[in-house]
């Protein structure tokens, strides 16, 4: 086990030890444009739905439905493609999430009535779920230690600019006077743009070093992988190969401390997404049952504005401070704050219906939930699992979180409807408290960590005979 540890800290030293450069940017880059994607195709369909409403002649049921369909099939993408990445590699899969995202949007355009539309929605989501299965776990197999969590956090952040893209492009055609009939046919197909964008610069990103060593034992393809990345090739002393021993992933994501890290990643991802989705893609009706008199322009333009002013610097703070203070007390502090927020809109008299005071209470809630467990929602389960199940095991905290997501955007509707802000508020906070329990007992701190010392990953290595050329010099 000695010479197990020695050959994996050598090998993966000065990947460890590198500074950000030119290759983790490209990384970045080709996962981050996915997640702008996913972001404006799961929230533009909220203001999306508000002008389908007289055209489809749509029920509320089936308002919820579009809202919610695609989150719901985004579960199953997370645990496809998490499972697949595990089996086949990471390489082999990625890029077909974006595709199969790309042609969603497309088809979600030509759609010619809610059935349609709703079968396009599904494929939409299960190319997000496998986009969130997929470029966390290579953004952070490919990362330094120092950097990590900048890293992974700065893919998440492009969210943010997708969040804001969605109504200021839906803005522009409700200003500029296009057809409602046509206007959402240009606000859902636009989402095929940036995916499209990057599925040729992921079909070609290279197998992470960390799957080629840890579960192929390809020493040779990993050396070069690491000196392709950072420049500097490997120094080993000896020359062992080191081959897979883990148990099955089953049994290691049942087995101690992994299980109740995977209940800790997927149940406060589970949690926050309820009020996150829930809030975020039924803002439109939030926003009209608050001011009933406003126009969609109107209320368009201020989920933007709080979009803007709250939610997207909260995003770049996370990213700044999360190698500093770390990722679970960025995420406890979050989930308490939005805790605070929702249960005074729901508890204090007036703040329901004041505009000013909800307004300020909702954006401070969009702040600490980009500054809090949106963001380490998402690097978590990247972090913390050993590489032979790390898809695994972040596949299925995405696909939970999703399930919440679904759960929020169907059920807001109904709660808003039925018992009005106060009562969509008070089940926002109460989700929320459940998330600072849930992190202070079931989350470790991977701050400053190698990604071996993170996830545990030198259980279970062994060494054996070398192939030729196994190793760089």
């Amino acid at each position: 086990m000695a010479q197990d540890e020695a050959t994996i800290t050598e090998l993966f030293r000065p990947m460890d030890e590198a500074e950000v450069g030119r290759k983790h940017w490209l990384t970045v880059f080709t996962a981050g444009m996915g997640f702008f994607t996913d972001a404006y195709d799961l929230f533009i369909i909220g203001t999306v739905t508000v002008l389908l409403t007289p055209i489809f002649h749509l029920s509320t049921g089936q308002i919820s439905l579009l809202n919610s369909i695609s989150l719901l099939a985004s579960v199953a993408g997370a645990l496809t493609f998490g499972k697949l990445m595990d089996r086949l590699g990471r390489k082999r899969m990625y890029g077909l999430e974006v595709a199969i995202l790309v042609a969603g949007a497309i088809l979600s355009a030509f759609a010619w009535n809610f059935t349609s539309l709703f079968v396009f929605r599904i494929l939409v989501g299960f190319g997000v779920g496998g986009d969130y299965a997929t470029s966390a776990v290579i953004t952070s197999e490919y990362a330094n230690k120092k950097s990590r969590g900048r890293l992974i956090g700065t893919v998440f952040a492009m969210q943010g600019l997708g969040l804001m893209a969605g109504p200021l492009i839906a803005s522009i055609f409700l200003a500029t006077g296009v057809p409602n009939d046509l206007a959402w046919r240009f606000m859902l197909g636009l989402g095929a743009i940036p995916a499209a964008s990057v599925i040729y610069l992921r079909r070609k990103i290279r197998e992470t070093p960390r799957y080629t060593l840890t579960v192929k034992g390809d020493v040779a393809t990993t050396a070069e992988t690491v000196a392709w990345t950072t420049g500097a090739k490997p120094r080993l002393s000896g020359r062992p190969a080191l081959a897979s021993a883990a148990p099955t992933p089953t049994h290691r994501l049942t087995s101690k401390p992994f299980l109740l890290r995977l209940v800790g990643t997927a149940g406060a991802w589970f949690l926050m997404d309820i009020a996150f989705y829930g809030n975020s893609v039924s803002s439109p009706l939030i926003l009209k049952s608050l001011q009933p008199h406003g126009s969609l322009l109107d209320h368009t333009l201020i989920s933007l504005g709080i979009f803007a002013i709250a939610a997207f610097p909260g995003y770049w703070v996370a990213v700044w401070l999360m190698d500093r203070i770390g990722r679970k007390h960025i995420q406890w502090q979050g989930f308490l704050v939005m805790a605070l927020a929702f249960g005074a809109i729901a508890l204090v008299p007036g703040a329901a219906t004041n505009i000013p005071t909800f307004l300020g209470l909702f954006a401070i809630s969009y702040f600490f939930i980009e500054f809090g467990p949106n963001q380490t929602t998402f690097v978590y389960p990247s972090e913390i699992f050993p590489t032979s199940v790390r898809g695994t095991a972040d596949g299925i905290s995405a696909a939970a979180g999703k399930f919440g997501a679904f759960l929020g955007a169907f059920f807001v509707p109904h709660l808003l409807k039925s018992y009005g802000i106060t009562g969509v508020m008070g089940v926002m906070a109460t989700v929320s408290v459940l998330g600072v329990l849930l992190t202070l007992v079931a989350l470790p701190e991977p701050k400053g960590q190698t990604l071996e010392e993170a996830s545990g990953e030198l259980a279970g290595a062994v060494v054996t005979a070398p192939p030729a050329a196994a190793t760089g010099r």
